[in-house]
């Protein structure tokens, strides 16, 4: 049955009692359940759900319902430009998470063939779908579900220069170190950021619903040889779990006491 109620109405009760606690992690809530205690129709209490779950607040089981997730704190991402290096580790790029703050991985890091997404084939000048080198690892701050999906694409022709790249260690600093061993260094970086929708593969990965949307933080290093991409690292992050910041910096024209603009007769 239809009544006055809109799915927004419900969508704000409900996501109200998420936040209030009433409604607690783990609750499973169902459209029927909705339009029955709401008096509005099963489709209106559907798009209340999925507007929740694109807030992260729900997070839809097939067979089960849409099961009220735990309230997950935001983290900042202070985007800096300034890549530094660690003795032991090798580069260190701007990141989401404290350097201090212990992280875990969800699964093994792997490295396979896939075939190459448009974009990053577009990069690397070769064939949509050429098999091209990966390394995944999905972490996150210990304790918490996955946070973060990182994918690092290496292309053939820096493969071929860099074979160790594809090895299980890649020794001291890393696949950058030894694409830079390799004639490619200095690499340089440029970042890359928007917001999509994951796909299906990457929600069952993040533990999210499809209708959650994600950063898509998309790093590029080019060799010094001819500037040309070498590698692509690619992270996918939810949208409810961070917030960008950015400190934003005075030009000389725009110093404070402003400079009194004379009148000209």
């Amino acid at each position: 049955m239809s009544g006055s109620k809109t799915y927004r109405d419900v969508f704000d009760l409900v996501r109200g009692q998420i936040k209030a606690g009433d409604t607690p992690a783990g609750t499973v809530l169902k459209a029927a359940d909705l339009a029955a205690k709401h008096g509005v129709s099963r489709q209106t209490a559907q798009r209340a759900l999925t507007a929740l779950a694109g807030e992260g607040l729900v997070h839809n089981v097939r067979g089960t319902g849409a099961v009220v997730q735990p309230g997950l704190p935001r983290r900042r991402i202070r985007r800096g430009r300034m890549v530094t290096r660690n003795p032991r580790h090798g580069y260190v790029f701007p990141a989401a998470a404290d350097p201090v703050e212990p992280w875990q991985t969800h699964g093994q890091p792997h490295r396979s063939l896939q075939a190459a997404p448009p974009r990053i084939a577009e990069a690397f000048g070769i064939e949509a779908g050429t098999e091209t080198l990966r390394r995944r690892r999905v972490t996150s701050p210990e304790g918490e579900p996955p946070f973060q999906i990182a994918d690092t694409w290496i292309s053939p022709a820096a493969v071929a220069d860099a074979p160790q790249v594809a090895e299980p260690s890649t020794g001291p600093g890393g696949y950058l170190d030894r694409l830079e061993e390799a004639g490619h260094g200095p690499i340089s970086w440029q970042e890359i950021i928007r917001v999509r929708m994951p796909t299906d593969e990457e929600a069952v990965l993040l533990e999210i619903s499809t209708d959650l949307p994600v950063f898509e933080i998309t790093m590029v290093g080019r060799s010094r040889r001819g500037h040309k991409p070498i590698e692509v690292t690619v992270k996918v992050i939810p949208g409810d779990r961070v917030e960008l910041v950015v400190s934003l910096l005075r030009a000389n024209s725009a110093e404070w006491p402003v400079e009194p603009v004379s009148s000209v007769e």
